[in-house]
């Protein structure tokens, strides 16, 4: 749901749900990951690098959030 919302372009809807995906399942990686892709797409990047770290706190061997938290920290 997250995803489509961001599809379409509704950035703050996608934040929402899956703010909500975190509160249900805090011990996801993914989960992390996919937030964190959210609010960089809206440009919040302060948020985006805390929920990239927070993903490879949980799965260290993530590279997707390995890869956009050198992007992002670059920028």
């Amino acid at each position: 749901m997250g995803y489509l919302l961001l599809e379409k372009g509704r950035n703050a809807d996608a934040i929402a749900i899956l703010n909500l995906n975190v509160e249900e399942y805090p011990k996801s990686a993914n989960v992390y990951d996919s937030l964190a892709e959210a609010y960089a797409k809206d440009d919040k990047k302060q948020q985006a690098i805390a929920n990239y770290r927070k993903s490879l706190e949980l799965n260290p061997k993530n590279q997707n959030a390995t890869d956009k938290l050198k992007e992002l920290e670059q920028k």
